[in-house]
């Protein structure tokens, strides 16, 4: 769990959209499926998951778009600069996974697991001691 105690903010490339995290960041992972490969243009994308509760919107909420990636799984983003904000996996209401590149500061935690390893990009090697899973891990409740 983050050892942050003030609310860590954050926000999109054009500033439009802006957010508060009032709890502390449970988790933090690298997930490395296709439609994240996609969906950010890279290798892999870095989320940190926390209590949706905890997740205040401060500016901008019209502007944060949604996509449903998949029938069990929802992905925001800013619909002005097209950043990408936040994942929700239906099975998982009580919690969001919030781009940690967003993020404006230290969430108290580092990334602990590479997920979806299984759908990597070919020309990427993983190159830390993190545990890697094909899938979801088998404790995601997914």
């Amino acid at each position: 769990m983050s050892a942050c105690a003030e609310p860590l903010n954050g926000s999109c490339l054009c500033g439009a959209v802006a957010f508060t995290l009032t709890a502390p960041v449970l988790s933090m992972g690298h997930c490395h499926c296709s439609m994240c490969r996609h969906g950010h243009g890279t290798a892999f994308s870095t989320y940190c998951q926390l209590p949706a509760a905890a997740l205040e919107v401060t500016r901008g909420a019209e502007a944060v778009a949604a996509y449903a990636s998949s029938a069990g799984a929802t992905r925001e983003f800013c619909r002005h600069c097209g950043a990408k904000l936040f994942y929700r996996a239906h099975a998982q209401p009580d919690y969001v996974w919030v781009a940690a590149g967003a993020l404006d500061g230290d969430p108290g935690v580092r990334p602990a697991f590479h997920i979806f390893v299984a759908d990597k990009a070919p020309w990427y090697d993983i190159s830390d001691d993190l545990p890697q899973y094909a899938g979801f891990p088998p404790d995601a409740g997914h």
